[in-house]
């Protein structure tokens, strides 16, 4: 009994598995399919190096170029995830080598509580707090990139701590014994042992934030400026996610409109797909290396 048991159990997940992966595709399948329209008649060169986004006809041909886009949303996300390295690395070191084990107990559920925060709540909060922050500084708008980036920052925080940390503590208990026993200090061991040794732990924590990043919609559209620009740190932007929110519910169903912004999808689904897949090559590169 007990050995059909486990053949049962061991078919109920991966036939789960296997409906992830079929979602996945026909994910894929239904995006690319609803974006050959635009494709072909604007144009994959024109999509995605064109400068400027002219949805509705007036005075001359409309145009669907997502090159100012492309780049903001990589810019902010670039931004967020440096500005998080930082906190959520030094915040996972502190947890894993300074904490005790009630102390980590204590504060990660804390950490893990603003995962759980809406994000129209970060939104008015980079509203009243970062963005009349920048415009206390002489700048005429906050709304800018860096309002974005600090934001989001903030968002992806319990991501990047919570793998972190997790590799750290696990780094700290195989060797910090050894440690002491050679009387190596608490912080030598730190940054000389278990920072090194989490490097693919904080690997993974940049890639799992890099996707949250990209993928964050409301709370970036209410401090960036929804500008179509050219984006600059202390410029307004408009990242991918926030045009598809903002223009969806305005485009006609079968139009070239409609159809490029699930080409707009489509590049931002490739964008993730391809910073994973590096991710990726780097982290088993690193494991090649033996210093994981």
């Amino acid at each position: 009994m007990r050995k059909i048991a486990d053949r049962l159990l061991g078919a109920a997940v991966g036939a789960l598995c296997l409906l992830s992966v079929l979602i996945l595709a026909f994910m894929v399948f239904f995006i690319v399919r609803e974006s050959l329209p635009a494709i072909r008649e604007v144009g994959l060169r024109d999509l995605l190096l064109g400068d400027q986004w002219r949805p509705i006809i007036y005075r001359d041909a409309p145009s669907y170029g997502l090159r100012n886009m492309i780049l903001s949303t990589l810019y902010v996300s670039v931004l967020a995830v440096a500005l998080a390295l930082v906190l959520g690395v030094g915040c996972a070191l502190f947890l894993a080598c300074a904490a005790t084990e009630r102390q980590r107990a204590l504060v990660m559920p804390c950490i893990d509580l603003l995962a759980g925060i809406p994000s129209v709540v970060y939104g008015f909060v980079g509203l009243y707090i970062v963005i009349r922050a920048i415009e206390a500084c002489g700048r005429a708008a906050g709304e800018s990139i860096l309002a974005g980036g600090i934001v989001l920052s903030v968002m992806i925080l319990p991501y990047m701590i919570s793998a972190c940390c997790e590799t750290m503590v696990h780094v700290r208990e195989r060797y910090g014994a050894a440690s002491r026993a050679m009387g190596v200090s608490r912080w030598y061991m730190a940054g000389a042992l278990v920072l090194p040794a989490s490097r693919r732990g904080i690997l993974i924590s940049m890639a799992l934030a890099t996707g949250r990043a990209m993928g964050e919609t409301m709370a970036v559209m209410m401090v960036l400026g929804n500008a179509i620009a050219a984006p600059s740190l202390l410029g307004k932007g408009e990242t991918i996610s926030a045009l598809i929110a903002l223009e969806m519910g305005m485009a006609e169903v079968g139009s070239i409109h409609f159809s490029a912004l699930y080409a707009a999808g489509l590049v931002l689904m490739v964008l993730l797909f391809a910073i994973n897949i590096g991710f990726e090559l780097v982290k088993r590169k690193l494991s090649r290396e033996g210093s994981l």
